[in-house]
């Protein structure tokens, strides 16, 4: 199994995933359905799939709404999770092949991020709290491909939430020499994810000691509040102009933390 991570627009991913015996490929989150429709061409793949994790208005009309059943296409196997939070109808996808030593990919879209997670737009706390633990149960080893290129930021936060985590402090050194190379920090795996993601880390005391709270729902609502305020006092981030060329990253090549 194979994932081409595609950058469009300001700072969205979507994503080709093929299979390479039968050569048929799903497509995630397609922004920009001519630029995937030239990969598509220039891989000789098959296109037979289209997953989309949410309505948004950068998403065309015609793919919105879809919802798809258990499905399985080649070797590859789609698990649909819904997750709301960030919309009422939010969609991830838990993607494996069988007999595979590759680990599995998990498409978040805005439920989960690198660092951080989507902000509530139709959902509550309380639901967003809910998917973020449905998708913290997926094996550690698993790939996280998220919709947007919000790393850096994320992570200067999470410094601000956990000071002391040399997780958080590492994470953040790669991620600005990716920003400096103009290179996507996608994928991480939800393993990592559980050591500097403060939104994953709502039982941590730290976590709990910077927002005043104790459950966790409460926990992820005031992290949202103190974001917020962060974003305000901070200078708005210019966005990359990064390259259309599709990346692609093979499943088991994490990218290196140092």
């Amino acid at each position: 199994m194979k994932v081409k991570v595609i950058p469009v627009l300001e700072d969205n991913y979507m994503y080709l995933v093929i299979e390479e015996i039968t050569r048929e490929a799903v497509a995630v989150d397609v922004a920009v359905p001519k630029r995937l429709l030239e990969i598509v061409g220039r891989e000789g793949v098959s296109l037979t799939a289209v997953l989309t994790t949410h309505h948004h208005w950068r998403v065309p009309p015609a793919l919105t709404g879809l919802r798809a059943p258990p499905l399985q296409f080649g070797a590859i196997h789609v698990r649909c999770l819904l997750t709301p939070g960030h919309t009422s109808g939010h969609m991830s996808y838990f993607l494996w092949e069988d007999d595979c030593p590759d680990p599995p990919a998990l498409f978040s879209g805005d439920a989960l991020s690198v660092a951080g997670c989507g902000s509530c737009l139709e959902g509550s706390a309380q639901q967003m709290y809910q998917s973020l633990a449905e998708l913290g149960t997926l094996p550690p080893e698993t790939k996280v491909f998220c919709g947007h290129e919000h790393t850096l930021s994320n992570l200067e936060f999470a410094q601000k939430v956990e000071p002391c985590n040399d997780h958080v402090r590492a994470k953040l050194s790669w991620a600005k020499k990716r920003d400096e190379d103009d290179v996507p920090t996608v994928p991480s795996t939800l393993g990592e994810e559980r050591l500097y993601n403060p939104f994953l880390r709502v039982a941590e005391e730290p976590v709990r000691k910077f927002t005043g709270k104790a459950v966790p729902a409460d926990v992820l609502e005031a992290l949202y509040k103190e974001r917020a305020r962060f974003e305000q006092a901070g200078e708005p981030r210019q966005p990359q102009a990064r390259a259309l060329l599709a990346l692609q990253w093979g499943l088991l090549s994490a990218a290196p933390h140092e």
